[in-house]
């Protein structure tokens, strides 16, 4: 059976599934779902997109005591994005049970609020290793009640040197707990650190191989250079012309040259690596969600925490080095019910990549021609959004309802009352943080969202906005 009501979950949490509309379980779900409500360790492997934070959401929500006011569970994530949707997505599945409080520890916020948010506790922590780390040697926190841990993208955390803080995580965790261990790929340090902090585990697996009718998959052989690989790229982008493109590269020195390049021919592009400072990451993935650039460029590591749904295509600039790291690559693009596009250039000298992808995937790959160079005479598809920054946001009481409404209102100024109207289609995403908020608006009328957002009122007061580059 698929359906959540044959697991015998708490009613409250049956409720709140039935009235998101999540009837039937994914295969991830049905799979580790029951091992997680038993309280044993599980280990499991899936895509981005297939369901597992609900399913570990769930096993915690399903064990938690509320009238314990303490932390029972923590998971921890390799970065502020996931950490937020991870805490998002908890918090869904539990509204429809009276006083759980979870909360997100995350580098790059401050840290003072944290301090007073744990003062008052918290049932359930989201957060960074390095943060985590770092309210536990000050001792804020204390882990001495946590029943559950949950390692999310524990692949990625290695990736990025978490390692020994992970260790002096888990060191502080009680010894009989459970622990789940989510990873796209399971290297050997991941086994070590299976072996090392779990009891006999059960392993799920989900493979990552796409449907072929979803994704297609193109090849491109080139000659031998960064010239090649940048012109292959162009007349890629100008022939398919993608509203939204995610281009992988091997390292960060990649990723910034190739951002550099496409922005000197004229593209809308923005670069994510792991070198950029949180806020940097943060505003990128933010104007990327809101459709102000058309093109992404980033590492493997960086792009890990990316969740839009719709990308029309991913190059892959080189082949990755790892065949699962290749379809997780491709899968940014083809979700929800979209088809989508991936295209690869490769060397001679990485043909061998290609043989070992063709037995991995167990079908023939040919190569594919490169568009004719006229298409490079096409004009470049501009941005549709642009990012407007406003200097406030719930600090100052400010919802996405009075952005919305600022910028719908009817004009007052005469000097402003001949300019086009400002619906509520032409406005996008809005994103509202302590500080600061952002608003994505139709690009032909940005100007004149800038000048009605500054010469108008939101909670009776001025703010100040400006425009975020691209």
């Amino acid at each position: 059976m698929t359906a959540f009501s044959t697991l015998g979950l708490k009613p409250e949490l049956l409720a709140t599934l039935e009235s998101l509309s999540y009837t039937t379980m994914t295969p991830i779900q049905k799979q580790s779902l029951p091992v997680i409500l038993e309280g044993k360790d599980l280990i499991g492997q899936g895509k981005t997109g297939s369901g597992k934070t609900a399913a570990f959401a769930l096993g915690v929500l399903q064990k938690l005591d509320v009238k314990q006011f303490r932390v029972q569970s923590l998971v921890l994530c390799p970065t502020r994005e996931l950490a937020d949707q991870v805490a998002r997505e908890i918090r869904r599945l539990a509204r429809g049970i009276h006083n759980i409080k979870v909360l997100t520890l995350c580098g790059g916020m401050p840290f003072g609020p944290q301090i007073g948010s744990l003062e008052h506790g918290a049932h359930i922590v989201v957060g960074t290793p390095g943060r985590i780390d770092e309210h536990l040697r000050k001792t804020y926190l204390n882990l001495e009640n946590v029943s559950t841990l949950v390692l999310d993208e524990a692949d990625r955390m290695l990736e990025m040197g978490f390692q020994d803080v992970l260790n002096a995580i888990i060191d502080r965790t009680p010894a009989p707990r459970q622990t789940l261990l989510f990873s796209a790929t399971y290297p050997d340090n991941i086994q070590q650190i299976a072996r090392r902090v779990m009891h006999s585990p059960l392993t799920v697996k989900v493979e990552s191989v796409h449907e072929q009718s979803v994704i297609e998959q193109r090849f491109y052989e080139i000659e031998e250079g960064t010239e090649p690989r940048l012109l292959a790229t162009q007349l890629l982008l100008h022939d398919l012309n993608p509203r939204a493109a995610v281009i992988f590269c091997n390292t960060k020195r990649e990723v910034q040259q190739l951002a550099g390049d496409l922005d000197k021919a004229g593209f809308s592009v923005l670069a994510l690596h792991g070198d950029l400072e949180q806020r940097e990451r943060d505003s990128a993935l933010l104007r990327f969600a809101n459709e102000s650039a058309t093109v992404l460029v980033a590492t493997d590591v960086a792009a890990r925490g990316l969740d839009i749904d719709a990308i029309d295509i991913v190059i892959n600039y080189q082949l990755s080095r790892d065949n699962e790291v290749h379809t997780h690559r491709i899968g940014r693009t083809g979700r929800a019910g979209n088809t989508g596009l991936a295209c690869s250039l490769y060397s001679r000298k990485e043909r061998y990549k290609l043989d070992l992808l063709e037995e991995y995937l167990q079908t023939a790959l040919k190569p594919s021609m490169l568009p004719d160079h006229a298409v490079l005479d096409r004009s470049i598809r501009p941005a549709k959004m642009m990012t407007l920054q406003i200097d406030g946001g719930k600090k100052q009481k400010l919802r996405p309802g009075d952005i919305l409404g600022a910028l719908t209102s009817k004009d007052n100024n005469k000097q402003e009352q001949n300019a086009p109207a400002i619906t509520g289609k032409d406005v996008g995403k809005i994103n509202v943080f302590d500080q600061w908020s952002y608003v994505a608006v139709d690009r032909s009328l940005g100007k004149h969202a800038i000048k009605k957002l500054t010469h108008g009122k939101m909670k009776g007061r001025s703010f100040r906005i400006r425009q975020i580059p691209y």
